[in-house]
């Protein structure tokens, strides 16, 4: 397996980088994902030649233009910071990563609910840190998340989700993929979509049809932009008791009458919030190898990352994301 490739922020290594000298070691990060993982870290802070320990700082003004201010000194940072970001942007580009990991609440790496004061000191709007929404914007199609995450079921699966599919697509590309790639690449994540979203779902299907009669520039283009869609929306309960209601069908033939009963029970279970999609997953994926479905087995749907990241045992809580 590939090494995830990964950006993170420094202190979420151990690095001792913030404001007071200290880290903040993530356990997820350093113990779980360590070993699969390729981590590029960055402290915008110090890399743009602030010291440890510094003064405190935090933003100020509005979401559309925060500026970075130390506390105490009122000192504005917010130009030394950009200028930085600017030029290691261009760095980035160069790592090729798949996912960035950014340190929350931070004025310089959070990627949401930062607290941005005003100049007399009253908390005002929410937004990300400076570098972390210089990052969003120039890499939109790169899948973020904070440490809070990391704790986060549904955020955890989506994220490293995400972070598959979108490298297995840069695969793609730089093969020089043509239709037939791009159908193998739908059919292989296409329960995928479903689960995430059933309109995009079919809007990818008719797209993959019909493919042949537009530009293939056209064609990925469109294609990417519904699978980002698709990929920023909630899979929900009960989109993926439809998916595993749709996988059951493949076996109504050959599964006893207590096989069904089994799987019927289990999913009924998850879809009640009783039990975690890993169960009744792994049963079907039983199925899959007693009865011999090669074209399940194809499905990112049922192993969606590496077996070796057993991503789905240590995700702990339910997900916090915008449905459909």
């Amino acid at each position: 397996m590939n090494k995830v490739r990964l950006g993170v922020s420094a202190c979420l290594l151990g690095q001792p980088v913030r404001y007071d000298g200290s880290h903040k070691l993530d356990t997820i990060l350093a113990d779980i994902l360590g070993p699969f993982a390729d981590y590029v870290p960055v402290c915008p802070e110090v890399e743009c030649g602030l010291p440890v320990p510094r003064e405190p700082m935090h933003l100020e003004g509005s979401i559309a233009s925060p500026r970075l201010v130390v506390t105490r000194t009122r000192l504005d940072l917010t130009e030394k910071i950009l200028s930085w970001t600017g030029r290691h942007l261009k760095q980035l580009e160069r790592e090729n990563l798949w996912g960035f990991i950014f340190k929350s609440n931070s004025p310089s790496c959070g990627i949401e609910r930062v607290r941005i004061s005003s100049p007399e000191g009253s908390s005002g709007d929410a937004g990300a840190g400076i570098f972390a929404a210089e990052f969003m914007k120039r890499f939109p199609t790169v899948p973020v998340e904070d440490e809070r995450g990391l704790r986060d079921r549904g955020a955890w699966e989506t994220f490293m989700e995400r972070v598959f599919i979108f490298s297995r697509w840069r695969e793609l590309l730089a093969s020089g993929g043509d239709l037939a790639a791009l159908i193998d690449f739908h059919s292989r994540h296409k329960l995928i979509f479903m689960a995430h979203s059933p309109k995009h779902y079919r809007l990818l299907g008719r797209l993959v049809g019909t493919g042949g009669e537009i530009s293939p520039k056209k064609l990925f283009h469109e294609y990417f932009t519904f699978m980002a869609e698709a990929l920023s929306l909630r899979a929900t309960p009960s989109k993926n008791a439809n998916v595993l209601q749709h996988l059951a069908g493949y076996f109504k033939k050959v599964l006893s009458h207590e096989e069904k009963s089994e799987l019927q029970e289990l999913i009924s279970q998850y879809h009640a919030g009783r039990i975690p999609l890993p169960i009744p997953i792994a049963l079907i994926n039983h199925y899959v190898r007693k009865y011999d479905q090669p074209y399940l087995r194809s499905q990112y749907y049922l192993n969606p990352h590496p077996v070796e990241l057993r991503l789905r045992n240590h995700a702990r809580h339910s997900a916090s994301q915008p449905s459909e």
